[in-house]
């Protein structure tokens, strides 16, 4: 796990004072990568390392996971014409070494990354299908004159890039390329798909105008020679046919265990986030059963029992006797890791939950040895945990006139006190279309993102994936995690296990009123209290209450002069009459439209102001 930073100049030479403004930049996000650091400076013609006169560079920050000693340092070479920096890990390593071998490859270090390096000798940008893992990465082929960058399939891990003057820079972060531009523009449809809807990081743009994200499964390939630029996709969905419930279990099962399995190898030790919820804490149990009682899991609990999870947390960890840490959250904490979130995230976010993660990470860095951690990120989305999928599917049914299935998954969840009872009107807004198309604070009018629509429930988990949900969860796990030099690996993000699932029919997700039901009924070491249980909360904070109360008086005096109103994109005067509305229980207003428009203003005055 680690930052880059590259460069590449294809109408001219970058010079000795470029070199060490690249430095710099790679330099800026040293907390990704703090064992170690390498630059490297190359012509297109040449193999050689010039710092005066090149049109090619690599940096890099390493995070040392595995093969801890120098030879895995970067940027690495093979035979001196194939160069590469990489962030990530390919947790098929192992595997991938020992079929390469039996081809006549040979190896000098432990490391995954030159493992990468030997599947594009052999198979070119089309092998990296072949990889497990997450990664943002960039090979520079001088043999073939081109350079190839690549990201995950899942968004897991950023890479961002800008096209200036000719040049083409990419990072790992934002913060990394906004120093190259002259002037720092808000990218207005960004900015009010997620300030009417909440959407975050669901194409290639960003906040800022002329900075863009590599999507996922994608190889951006630069052909030096004729400066052209192709996109490839080099992985895709695949559906299988799987019919039988029992056989589904127990073919979950093999994957799930194994994705955990896979994700436990680290030269460094590796515990897990437990929320209490049925995913982390099945990630957990696997974790802790694969390496015999000896894990550790760590906890964020919020002190307002009201958002509790400590009884969950505690039943698994009492019955399963796994160790655990708990930082019990609260106001105090989040206002005072506001400020630092904000720097690390580069752009906005919608909830101050993110500010608990940050600080759960920060306790695990201060406190303990632990440099991975597994998460539970991700399930959700390819197990439709989330209510919305509940109602998408009943449209699907209807659809389909199975009118008798439909009013069955009603009665069935009304009778268990499943996720029909967690419905709410407000949240629910998002996915009704025309019911409060435009806040009237904004100043920027857009078209909203159709959210709501979708042909099938199984291209809707797509879009969760690839669009409305993953990528902005992956975005703070990855900024939360790496501004502390923490790993988070997302064995729900495997994609043996995301091409299953999906290939599963709904009713093996949602079952007799039941989320999740294939995790619930294949995972029989979890507690029953976890397994059946009949809510679902994760964590959450009691935000509202902070915005009504303990925030008052800061979102009133930071509205008198807001920098989004100066930008041309919120109305201060109509944005605090909005807020007063909410403090009077007025119309129906959302604590998180309140959230969203403060975190941004904030924002604003730390990149912006």
């Amino acid at each position: 796990m680690c930052g880059i930073f590259g460069a590449i100049n294809l109408d001219s030479y970058f010079n000795d004072n470029d070199y060490k403004e690249f430095i710099n930049l790679t330099d800026l996000v040293s907390y990704r990568g703090p064992d170690a650091s390498g630059y490297i400076a190359l012509n297109i013609n040449s193999n050689s390392n010039n710092p005066n006169r090149f049109q090619i560079f690599l940096g890099h920050k390493r995070l040392s996971i595995i093969d801890l000693s120098p030879v895995g340092n970067q940027p690495m070479t093979d035979e001196n014409w194939l160069w590469i920096i990489y962030n990530g890990e390919i947790f098929n390593y192992i595997e991938l070494k020992k079929e390469l071998i039996e081809k006549g490859y040979t190896f000098k270090t432990n490391t995954d990354t030159e493992v990468i390096l030997k599947i594009y000798k052999e198979y070119g940008d089309s092998g990296f299908e072949k990889l497990n893992g997450m990664w943002a990465f960039a090979i520079v082929d001088t043999s073939n004159k081109k350079v190839v960058l690549s990201r995950d399939r899942f968004s897991i891990k950023p890479l961002y890039y800008t096209h200036i003057n000719g040049q083409l820079y990419f990072a790992s972060e934002i913060k990394q390329l906004l120093p190259l531009i002259q002037k720092k523009e808000i990218n207005h449809d960004t900015m009010y798909k997620f300030l009417s809807q909440g959407m975050l990081d669901n194409n290639n743009e960003t906040f800022f105008s002329g900075i863009y994200k590599l999507e996922p499964r994608t190889n951006m390939i630069l052909y030096l020679i004729d400066k052209k630029i192709q996109y490839k996709k080099y992985w895709d969905y695949t559906v299988e046919n799987i019919s039988n419930i029992d056989d589904a279990a127990d073919e979950f099962r093999e994957i799930f265990i194994d994705s955990v399995k896979i994700r436990l190898r680290s030269d460094v030790k590796v515990g897990a986030l437990l929320s209490g919820g049925v995913d982390s804490s099945s990630i957990t149990v696997i974790a802790n059963q694969i390496q015999n009682g000896f894990f550790e899991c760590f906890s964020i609990v919020a002190k307002d029992r009201k958002y509790s999870e400590e009884r969950f947390i505690d039943i698994l960890c009492k019955t399963k006797g796994i160790k655990n840490q708990k930082l019990y959250f609260d106001r105090d904490i989040a206002l005072n890791g506001l400020e630092e979130v904000i720097y690390h995230n580069d752009e906005p976010f919608g909830s101050l939950s993110v500010v608990a993660q940050y600080s759960i990470l920060k306790k695990i860095k201060d406190e303990t040895d632990v440099v991975v951690v597994l998460s539970g990120q991700g399930g959700d989305e390819v197990l439709m945990g989330y209510l919305k999928y509940f109602f998408f599917n009943l449209k699907e049914l209807v659809k389909q006139k199975s009118l008798i299935s439909a009013f069955t998954q009603i009665l069935l969840s009304f009778l268990n006190r499943t996720v029909i009872w967690q419905f709410n009107v407000k949240e629910a807004r998002r996915y009704i279309p025309y019911i409060d198309k435009n806040k009237s604070y904004l100043k920027i009018k857009r078209d909203l993102e159709p959210i709501w629509e979708c042909n099938s429930i199984r291209e809707r988990q797509i879009l969760d994936i690839e669009k409305y949900s993953v990528p902005a969860l992956t975005h703070y796990e990855d900024r939360n995690s790496m501004a502390h030099s923490l790993e988070i690996r997302l064995p729900f993000l495997d994609h043996r296990l995301v091409n299953f699932l999906l290939s599963l029919p709904a009713q093996m997700k949602l079952r007799n009123g039941w989320t999740k039901y294939i995790l619930r009924k294949a995972l029989v070491e979890l507690p029953d209290d976890i397994r059946w249980r009949r809510d679902k909360q994760g964590f959450i904070t009691p935000e509202e209450k902070w915005l009504k109360r303990d925030l008052k008086e800061i979102i009133e005096n930071i509205f008198k002069r807001s920098i989004l109103d100066d930008l041309g994109i919120v109305d201060s005067k109509l944005f605090l009459k909005y807020y007063h509305d909410f403090l009077n229980k007025k119309g129906n207003v959302w604590y998180a439209d309140i959230s969203r428009v403060f975190i941004t203003e904030l924002w604003a005055r730390k990149f912006l102001g």
